[in-house]
């Protein structure tokens, strides 16, 4: 985790909880939410899971339900350059002393049950967060709530709350070591947000994947409601990136989804469970989605930022990720590619994707410990990162691939990819003028 904390008192003690790393499991925040006395309850909940796309998805169906009229709390994860970021209502994000507050409520009720011995330890960095989130959302009186789910779903702590509907974006190979290591271990896992009788959306899967998707919702006794069965994303022509959606229940012209062609399916995912979560009963306005979905903004993905050079920021954290990169990137010239990724990754798959077009790589290392050094994403990629630049410090590796950019010519872009703890911390930068 990146503690990048807004006060000293939350700082603090979500930067203690770091120590703890991941923990699977639900029982500390059940305990948790319980001494809260069930702040998860006091509203409507949406959850999305996904190995890609889901905070594009939760994004989206944020950006409709608060056209709707609706007042509406995000939970998204990571952070890129603020911790408040993950925490948001009606599109703002949580305040200095709001997010004291939260996780001052997280840390009493914690220290009650370390001391009765109802839970053995504090909760890591993101079951105290999302505790922090439920308590907030109670608190700001949302109407809905909608969660993205952080790591796999069965036993994220995200899947305490109980959703009307529940969204799985998409299921790749990421986070083997936890989820499993084939694509129908990993469907199984995200498919813990579903509930019985109710709708989890899926968007494309693998046959192995959609398989076992649907073998734990015949378990569940949830229902399962395929995306693209029975609907149409089609191009405007010559409207740029614009769409016409249709879906079994009715068409909606001229939708501006977020840049990138896989993200036509993100859009597709959200719609359908914006229209399960209106035949649940939660009173979204199906007639403001096309307007909200086109002001619908999702930083760090596939995002551009005008200058000389111009910058492109994208997670691309996996090989999936970088893949759709490397597609939104074809058929314009050869750009300047700062990467970095952590320990856990698939970085010879990340590269595979990410390097053949880049007419110059500089490797470098976020300030965490999961970061990657340079020298060993060059070991791991051996001739494929011979020539490839290291620069340890972002700071210096983001000047020098400025550099090399303008070295290619005017317009020749910098493309900010591998992790999107990369990418906070060059928007941390940039904000700060910081620009190398």
């Amino acid at each position: 985790m990146r503690p990048s904390h807004p006060s000293k008192l939350a700082g603090v003690y979500l930067a203690q909880r770091t120590r703890f790393g991941v923990k699977f499991g639900l029982d500390t925040i059940r305990a948790l939410v319980e001494q809260m006395g069930h702040p998860e309850r006091a509203f409507t909940t949406l959850l999305v899971s996904g190995t890609n796309g889901k905070g594009s998805v939760v994004a989206c169906v944020d950006s409709v339900l608060r056209a709707s009229g609706l007042r509406v709390g995000r939970y998204t994860s990571p952070h890129l350059v603020r911790v408040n970021e993950r925490i948001a209502v009606n599109g703002r994000d949580i305040t200095d002393h709001d997010f004291e507050t939260a996780v001052r409520s997280v840390r009493a009720a914690a220290e009650r049950l370390v001391r009765n011995r109802t839970i053995g330890s504090h909760p890591t960095f993101f079951e105290a967060l999302t505790a922090a989130a439920f308590a907030h959302f109670r608190r700001k009186r949302v109407d809905v709530a909608v969660l993205e789910v952080g790591l796999g779903a069965r036993l994220d702590a995200t899947n305490v709350a109980d959703p009307i509907a529940s969204a799985i974006a998409s299921v790749a190979l990421d986070h083997q070591v936890y989820l499993g290591r084939t694509l129908a271990s990993i469907a199984r896992e995200k498919a813990g947000v579903m509930r019985r009788g109710r709708p989890t959306v899926v968007g494309p899967l693998t046959a192995d994947a959609l398989r076992a998707v649907r073998t734990q919702a015949r378990a569940t006794g949830a229902r399962v409601v395929e995306a693209r069965r029975g609907s149409q994303v089609v191009a405007r022509g010559g409207e740029g990136n614009r769409v016409d959606v249709r879906t079994p229940l009715r068409s909606y012209p001229d939708l501006r989804p977020l840049p990138g062609l896989h993200q036509r399916d993100n859009l597709l995912v959200a719609v359908r469970l914006l229209e399960e979560a209106h035949a649940e009963g939660l009173a979204v306005d199906l007639e403001a989605l096309p307007a909200a979905v086109s002001r619908t903004r999702w930083p760090g993905r596939l995002e551009w930022i005008d200058g000389d050079p111009p910058l492109l920021l994208d997670g691309a954290h996996n090989p999936a990720g970088a893949r759709a990169l490397a597609s939104h990137l074809r058929g314009r010239g050869p750009y300047v590619l700062l990467f970095a990724a952590m320990n856990d990754k698939d970085v010879a798959g990340l590269a595979r994707a990410l390097f053949p077009r880049a007419g110059d790589v500089v490797l470098t290392h976020p300030r965490l410990p999961r970061a990657m050094a340079p020298d060993e994403i060059a070991r791991r990629l051996g001739r494929r990162a011979a020539r490839a630049h290291r620069e340890r410090s972002v700071f210096r590796a983001l000047a020098l691939a400025r550099r090399l950019a303008r070295a290619r010519g005017a317009g020749t872009p910098v493309v900010v990819a591998g992790t999107l703890f990369l990418v906070g911390e060059v928007k941390g930068l940039l904000e700060r003028g910081h620009l190398g």
